[in-house]
């Protein structure tokens, strides 16, 4: 029997099956063009200067290799669970559990990460949100209303990611249409070469504006046709990312000459070419942006826990269904609480730390199980084949260690101990079910 087939299980949950393959390509674009864009090009800027552009094109390759891994190995599985149903089927319980756990940990901290740069946006509206009581309430609000949303229906969900994917789109090509015209050639003057260590942390953080890509494969349960839609949804949105990214960071480079200080660089280069006007265009689009991402790491968030109490790994509460709008309701519940206080508590730039590095080690087992599961007897079978599929595994790892291998200590403790804290759940549900 397989992870992807565990019995009557998923029947039993009624889980409705109403994410068409659109759906999921705006899903992946929401995912993956969230609050990074908004924030790292001066993170990258300040670190590698106009090199930063090259960076962001080593990170799309990476990303693209990993993505083609993600793209055969999800055509095989049609459940609930994304990585942590591929690494259940191809190395066992304790690694799909581990990989499941961090990468709920990854949407955890991605959502704390992303909020604190919304309310940053959303107090150029608004300047109370920035700090204070104002910032505590607009994070409640944001945490509230998205959790509401998710338990009405997927299908409302999906809609309003829909609705965020449009909507965030177009400020962005506004700003890349008008700043264009607008650049300064003296500006991309190259400097002298930057150091490698600085040029891997930056291509580091930029895996934060690329990643999210798998939101998409989690859901895989609610999907109309899973094993054909996710490689053309995944394929697609990043290969428009990475058009969207590069000529973001061109005209940002071009056109904000204290880039490498902005702390909201998109919304202050738009103010330099469009005026006030263009800043409130740009911040406006951002919170858009945010908060579209916000939704979707809200709804994958609640689908892994589904995913690993459906399969006895966590309790069995987690796979409790709300009979009127058949969602995981009290897993979602439990998401809403700890982003909650994860984002009231947490800052941007070290959440977004934490994030890549839980996701650069799921993304690492989703590639290791592709050669596996080609090897497997009885795994499902592909509807996609990736070109040169082991050659993009291997290629994944080694980028992806060269990635890791430029943490800090603090970052790998903590990594660490996240990870220990997993195997603890895990063995303490396995005495307690006496598996």
């Amino acid at each position: 029997m397989t992870a992807d087939r565990p019995g009557p299980r998923p029947a039993r949950a009624g889980l409705v099956r109403a994410i068409r393959r659109w759906d999921l390509v705006a899903m992946a674009i929401n995912a993956i063009i969230g609050a990074g864009i908004f924030g790292l090009p001066a993170e990258a800027f300040r670190r590698i200067g106009v090199y930063s552009l090259l960076g962001f094109v080593v990170c799309a390759l990476v990303v693209t290799l990993i993505i083609l891994c993600f793209a055969e190995v999800g055509s095989r599985f049609t459940g609930t669970g994304g990585p942590y149903l591929y690494a259940r089927e191809a190395f066992g319980s304790l690694a799909g559990f581990e990989v499941g756990w961090m990468l709920w940990i990854a949407r955890l901290s991605a959502f704390a990460a992303n909020c604190n740069l919304l309310v940053g946006y959303f107090s150029f509206f608004v300047p109370a949100a920035g700090g204070g009581a104002g910032r505590a309430i607009a994070i409640c609000g944001v945490v509230l209303g998205l959790t509401a949303v998710n338990l009405v229906g997927v299908r409302h969900a999906a809609l309003l990611g829909d609705a965020f994917t449009v909507a965030k789109l177009v400020p962005l090509l506004l700003f890349i249409g008008v700043g264009l015209f607008a650049l300064h050639p003296g500006a991309f003057a190259l400097p002298p070469r930057p150091a490698f260590g600085s040029f891997s942390v930056s291509v580091l953080l930029l895996v934060y504006a690329f990643s999210g890509f798998e939101m998409a494969v989690i859901p895989g349960g609610e999907s109309k046709d899973p094993r054909a839609d996710l490689p053309h949804a995944l394929l697609t949105a990043i290969a428009v990312v990475t058009v969207l990214y590069v000529l973001i960071q061109v005209v940002a480079i071009g056109t904000l000459p204290d880039l490498a200080t902005s702390t909201r660089p998109l919304a202050d280069a738009g103010a330099r070419v469009l005026g006030r006007a263009g800043g409130a265009i740009i911040s406006a689009g951002a919170v858009v942006s945010i908060v579209g991402n916000l939704n979707v790491i809200m709804l994958v968030g609640a689908r892994l826990p589904y995913a690993m109490a459906e399969r006895g790994e966590l309790p069995r509460f987690f796979t409790a269904v709300h009979p009127r709008f058949r969602t995981p309701h009290l897993a979602l519940y439990v998401t809403a609480a700890v982003v909650l206080v994860l984002t009231l508590t947490g800052t941007f730039v070290y959440a977004v730390t934490v994030s890549v590095i839980a996701r650069l080690l799921s993304y690492s087992a989703t590639c290791a199980a592709l050669p596996v599961l080609r090897r497997k007897p009885g795994a499902p079978p592909a509807a996609f084949t990736a070109p040169a599929g082991v050659a993009a595994a291997i290629a994944s790892l080694l980028l992806a260690a060269w990635l890791l291998s430029n943490i800090t200590g603090t970052q790998a403790r903590d990594a660490a101990i996240a990870a220990l804290l997993g195997l603890g759940i895990y063995f303490a549900r396995r005495l307690q079910t006496g598996a």
